[in-house]
C-alpha cells in the first residue's frame, strides 16, 4: 500500500505491518483513504480529530445556505374584500420573511368555464403586493385550479433565515479525491491490518 505520513508527506509503498508499526509509533490511526487506487492509499492520522474538523467545516458551510419556504394561499374567483385583505396581509408577511407564495384559485362547479375570473383575482393580488413581489411562475391551470407563484422582489426583501445545521450521518471524505474515507484501523498487537470502509396553507 502507498502510505502518506501524518504530516502529509509521501512515505512510499510499504507492507501493511510496516505501515501499522509507523502508525503505532506515532500514536495515530492508519486509515485507507483510496481503496480503489493501485496500490491502495492509506494515511496516518488522528481519525477522530479529522472527523471533528470536517464536521466543523460542514456546519460552517451550512450557515451560508438559506431555506426558502413556499407558502400556499387559496382563493375563490369571487373572494370577498374582507377575506382578500386578510390574505394579502399574510402574503406580504410571507414575502417579507424571504419566502415564496403559491397563489391558488379554486374553481367549483360551473366556475371552471370562466377562468378569466380567476385570472382577474390573481391580477388583483399581484397589484396589491407588486412593490415587494415578482412573478416567478405565470398563471397556469392545474386541473380545476389556477396557480401562480410569487417571490420576493430582488433588492427589496431580506433573504430567508439560514437553515440550521443538521448532523451528518455520512462518512467524511478525505482531501484525497480518489476514494472514500474508511474507518480507522488501530494497530493490533499482532497480525495484519483489517480493511474497512470505512405548505403552510391559509384557510380559504
Amino acid at each position: 500500500m502507498r502510505v502518506i505520513g501524518g504530516d502529509g508527506s509521501q512515505v512510499g509503498i510499504l507492507q501493511t505491518h510496516e505501515a501499522l508499526r509507523m502508525a503505532e509509533e506515532a500514536g495515530l490511526d492508519l486509515v485507507e483513504v483510496s481503496p480503489r487506487a493501485v496500490p491502495p492509499v492509506c494515511r496516518i492520522m488522528d481519525f477522530g480529530r479529522f472527523k471533528y474538523q470536517e464536521s466543523k467545516k460542514e456546519k460552517a458551510s451550512r450557515k451560508h445556505q438559506s431555506t426558502v419556504i413556499i407558502k400556499e394561499i387559496k382563493f375563490r374567483p369571487k373572494t370577498d374584500t374582507h377575506d382578500l385583505d386578510f390574505k394579502l396581509k399574510h402574503i406580504r408577511r410571507f414575502l417579507g420573511e424571504g419566502n415564496k407564495v403559491r397563489l391558488m384559485i379554486v374553481f367549483r362547479g360551473r366556475e371552471i368555464v370562466h377562468p378569466e375570473t380567476g385570472q382577474a383575482m390573481l391580477d388583483t393580488v399581484f397589484k396589491a403586493v407588486t412593490d415587494i413581489a415578482a412573478i416567478e411562475q405565470k398563471p397556469s391551470m392545474e386541473g380545476r385550479r389556477m396557480v401562480m407563484v410569487l417571490g420576493p422582489r430582488a433588492g427589496v426583501i431580506r433573504p430567508a433565515t439560514s437553515a440550521p445545521a443538521q448532523p451528518s450521518s455520512s462518512s467524511s471524505s478525505s482531501s484525497d479525491s480518489a476514494g472514500q474515507m474508511a474507518q480507522p484501523t488501530r494497530p493490533p498487537s499482532q497480525g495484519a491490518a483489517s480493511g474497512g470502509q470505512g405548505s403552510v396553507e391559509s384557510k380559504a
